[in-house]
């Protein structure tokens, strides 16, 4: 256990320096706090609302994260695959799901500083009113669980193909399926044909419906247990992927 801790430690810091090494991680961050700014103040009309909670900043983040989270998923197994130092982590004395565990912990953990700056909006409302804090704890923690939803979908679109243009799209694509299956108009438009069970399953599957459960300030176990179980899956899916390559 202790030697598996190290490797996964070991792989976390290289991969999580390997951002702030580069331009990616300082890109992202900023294009992320402008979007998030915009969608709050100017598209979610935080100020004209008069009320003082963070429903507008934490409405836009499923949308937001569908395309910043591929976007930053999309390199982590394809790169590896263009440059060919894929096959060199294949031989290495580490187990593959340290390395999976590795790399994800590292863009999950980057994806939360990029959350956590966007600390000033809370003391915006905490000047302006009197917010429940506990509402905007429970949407951080929510939206936390739900960009490492969208980022364990990326990281194993990502040991699909050596095109990180690809890993993007399709990553995209298997997310806004997970986005649109819990969208009121989408549920409204299949409850038309299907039953009322069936629609329910349906929005069930969705990372929407169960963050806005969590932004509305009730953190369900069941909630988390989604979150955490759609990440497990993605994330033997990418070992199988990888393993089969490793095999053959």
């Amino acid at each position: 256990m202790n030697q598996m801790s190290r490797n996964i430690s070991a792989i976390f810091k290289r991969e999580l320096s390997g951002y702030f090494g580069s331009p990616v991680a300082y890109v992202f961050i900023v294009i992320f706090l402008l979007l998030t700014g915009f969608f709050t103040f100017y598209i979610g009309h935080f100020f004209e609302l008069g009320q003082a909670d963070l429903r507008p900043f934490f409405q836009w983040h499923p949308w937001i994260f569908l395309f910043l989270i591929p976007a930053v998923a999309m390199r982590l197994w394809a790169e590896e695959r263009r440059l060919g130092t894929i096959e060199l982590i294949l031989t290495l004395p580490v187990r593959m799901s340290e390395v999976i565990a590795g790399k994800f912990l590292a863009a999950w953990v980057f994806i939360g500083i990029a959350l956590l700056l966007t600390f000033p909006l809370v003391i915006t409302v905490a000047y302006l009113g009197d917010p429940d804090l506990g509402a905007i704890f429970c949407g951080y923690i929510g939206s936390f669980l739900m960009a490492g939803a969208f980022l364990s979908v990326g990281l194993m679109t990502s040991a699909l193909t050596r095109s990180q243009v690809i890993s993007f799209i399709v990553a995209v694509a298997v997310c806004l399926f997970f986005v649109l299956a819990g969208y009121a108009p989408v549920n409204a438009v299949i409850s038309g044909w299907a039953p009322v069970w069936f629609v329910n399953l349906i929005a069930e599957l969705s990372f929407l419906t169960h963050f806005i459960s969590i932004e509305r300030g009730v953190l369900d176990f069941r909630d988390v247990l989604y979150y955490i179980s759609v990440i497990i899956f993605m994330l033997f899916a990418n070992g199988v992927i990888l393993n089969n390559r490793k095999a053959s």
